[in-house]
């Protein structure tokens, strides 16, 4: 079972080429080329180990896409915290209203009191002044005749 492969006998006599890397010649520190700061040229040189120069345009660094930021809070709740100090404003002036009515209510039904108070006594001291009568017919009932129940007076 780990026995070697045998392969069909066209590979036995095929020549084998061998392949031996080349040695890279040391590379030595290379100069670089004056930036002014903050400007980066269209076109770059770079002058190789060897004497040869490759030019080519500079590459921008990739940026990547702003991601929308999310707010600290989310809109639903800063609307319900709105509606919250809304409505206890609301609820603020709702209790001043009750008040005020209360108050209101308060001071007809004195104003009724008042009046009743004054007007039964302007009756009261109508009824029982100790004036006469200031005018008709007075009769006195023990000088009165009662004949056959008819009063004669």
């Amino acid at each position: 079972m780990n026995e070697p492969t045998r392969y069909p006998a066209a590979h036995d006599t095929a020549a084998l080429a061998v392949h031996h890397p080349t040695p890279l010649a040391t590379v030595h520190a290379v100069p670089l080329v004056p930036v002014q700061p903050g400007a980066i040229p269209t076109v770059a040189s770079v002058v190789l180990p060897d004497g040869r120069v490759v030019t080519g345009y500079a590459i921008e660094p990739a940026k990547p896409e702003p991601v929308a930021t999310k707010p600290a809070v989310s809109r639903t709740a800063v609307n319900i915290a709105l509606g919250g100090i809304g409505f206890g404003a609301v609820c603020g002036g709702l209790a001043l209203l009750t008040t005020f009515i209360a108050a209101l209510t308060a001071l007809v039904t004195q104003l009724i009191i008042l009046a009743a108070v004054i007007f039964g006594g302007w009756v009261a001291v109508q009824v029982f002044s100790a004036s006469g009568p200031s005018g008709g017919n007075t009769f006195s009932i023990r000088k009165a005749v009662f004949k056959r129940n008819h009063f004669h007076g």
